[in-house]
């Protein structure tokens, strides 16, 4: 099971590295998390570099594909060949975006007729390539689901363990990275944001 998170320059550490790490908490063989990038290495909006372990070619191949956001993806949807380089199918794939990920998506025409989430700053991008967005930290329809707020990752995340591993798997995630004291907390808020785009099987 391979799950790509998209990082382009300009990055935003907190969506691509906190859905690394809470993703990360599956432990089981052949599960796999990889940084997909369009060059060896890029440098978040903060100057961390990370080096590359997919190229967005890669990430065409994966079960799961979440598109992090960044301080320069209006530039990276002007990129022609850029773009043409990101090949996602909801139809066998788990598709996920994190704030101006969306957008990604959106130029991509994975987001046709159907509302998500994004973060206020690209709320009126997402808004003007189509899409309506609503006033809430998740949505899922289908295969593809979107979030907002930097913070949201920690649902993607869940949400994705749940698709693949099961309820229990994205629960356990969440207890494990929440913090001392407050574990139940995190989880129940996690799973009621996720829970209701879950499918009856999955639940089960």
């Amino acid at each position: 099971m391979h799950i790509a998170i998209l990082t382009f320059e300009g990055f935003n550490e907190l969506d691509s590295l906190i859905a690394l790490g809470v993703l990360n908490r599956v432990k089981k063989p052949g599960w796999k998390v990889s940084i997909a990038c369009p060059s060896d290495e890029v440098r978040s909006m903060n100057g961390v570099v990370l080096k590359a372990q997919a190229t967005l070619e890669d990430a065409a191949h994966a079960d799961a594909v979440i598109v992090g956001s960044g301080m320069l993806t209006r530039e990276v949807v002007a990129d022609a060949s850029l773009m043409a380089r990101i090949r996602l199918d909801p139809a066998r794939q788990l598709l996920a975006a994190q704030c101006s990920g969306t957008l990604i998506l959106a130029k991509l025409g994975l987001l046709q007729d159907v509302p998500a989430c994004t973060d206020l700053t690209t709320k009126p991008w997402v808004e003007e390539a189509g899409v309506r967005t609503l006033d809430q930290p998740f949505v899922a329809n289908g295969n593809v689901a979107t979030a907002g707020g930097c913070l949201a990752s920690q649902y993607l995340a869940a949400w994705v363990i749940a698709r693949l591993e099961g309820v229990e798997a994205a629960r356990d995630a969440m207890h494990y990275v929440a913090p001392v004291g407050e574990k139940e907390v995190y989880v129940e808020r996690a799973m009621r944001n996720i829970t209701p785009y879950l499918d009856i099987a999955t639940i089960a």
